[in-house]
């Protein structure tokens, strides 16, 4: 995969991301009063951590992935801290459908065997994270690029996956990782030095093995760690729905719980629900799960009043 940059030309017509988010056709007086009314986000989120899980259609739409640089290097330059976790499953896939493997998922969870945990290394630590570093760098950014070894940050173990239908039954996953702990050290240096971390979804065991790790779970956790503002996660849905395709905009534990149960929340939602339920238990403000499709949807949900997706809370 290859991020492209496009020109300001090709998506709105005007300079101010956060004014274009709005309209491009807004008169410049109404594009005053829009950056005037994100004065109270910037002052209320200022010095604060927002952990944002990149992936789905923003990734890999080129009008997207530039709304999305400029909308992370403008959150850092206004004073807020933003870390980026990234996915990039459609990219895992396409090289091993190149190498004659066929990708497999267990309850939402990506089977790693050795030969696909190489693939992973490759296209997530190296090719998609260095597009996206590059992206952000291109916006007028300082963005690093980093992997769970990288300072220590992301110490794991295999994962032992309890079958959803027989919670008897282990299932195997291969080298699918569940987090032990998160040094986040190396990544408050970077954020204190006026950077923008990067980071890609891969641990590490103790015998120095390599694990692939939910991109979802490891944003959760990390947004738990550093005592984040607020997780966002950006999917290719409005947030969650319900059965009759029916967007929640609000959901707790219990009725999480009851969606589970019921089916509503499967497949790829699972761990992505599951790791934003459990940031919010553990003190993250805010968890939205947004429309990553929306132009700056960003800089929509932080410096605007205008809501979007599903906001999880822990009670």
């Amino acid at each position: 995969m290859t991020f492209t940059s496009q020109s300001p030309s090709t998506s709105f017509a005007a300079s101010s991301p956060l004014s274009d988010a709005v309209s491009p056709l807004v008169s410049t007086r109404d594009k005053a009063e829009i950056l005037a009314q994100a004065l109270p986000y910037i002052r209320k989120f200022h010095g604060k951590t927002m952990v944002i899980k990149y992936g789905g259609n923003a990734m890999t739409d080129p009008a997207l992935q530039a709304d999305f640089a400029e909308d992370v290097v403008l959150l850092k330059l206004v004073g807020i801290n933003p870390v980026v976790v990234h996915g990039g499953g459609p990219q895992i896939e396409t090289v091993l459908n190149r190498l004659g493997k066929k990708g497999e998922f267990v309850q939402g969870m990506r089977v790693t065997d050795a030969e696909t945990m190489e693939v992973v290394e490759w296209v997530l630590g190296g090719e998609v994270q260095q597009d996206i570093v590059g992206l952000i760098n291109q916006a007028g950014g300082k963005a690093v690029g980093l992997t769970g070894r990288d300072g220590g940050m992301i110490h794991a173990r295999k994962l032992k996956m309890v079958d959803n239908q027989d919670p008897s039954k282990e299932l195997d996953v291969g080298q699918v990782g569940e987090i032990e702990s998160i040094d986040p050290s190396v990544v408050r240096a970077l954020q204190d030095d006026q950077f923008i971390p990067v980071i890609s979804p891969i641990g590490f065991g103790e015998h120095n093995e390599s694990y692939n790790i939910n991109a979802d779970v490891v944003a959760g956790k990390l947004a738990s760690v550093l005592k984040a503002e607020k997780l966002l996660l950006l999917t290719n849905t409005t947030g969650v729905l319900d059965k009759s395709g029916t967007l929640l905009t609000d959901l707790t534990a219990k009725r999480i719980d009851e969606l589970f149960a019921d089916g509503t929340i499967s497949g790829g939602m699972l761990p992505k629900i599951s790791g934003a339920l459990d940031a919010a238990k553990s003190g993250v403000n805010a968890v939205h799960i947004i429309d990553g499709r929306v132009p700056h949807v960003l800089l929509l949900e932080i410096l605007t009043e205008q809501a979007f997706g599903t906001m999880i809370r822990s009670q």
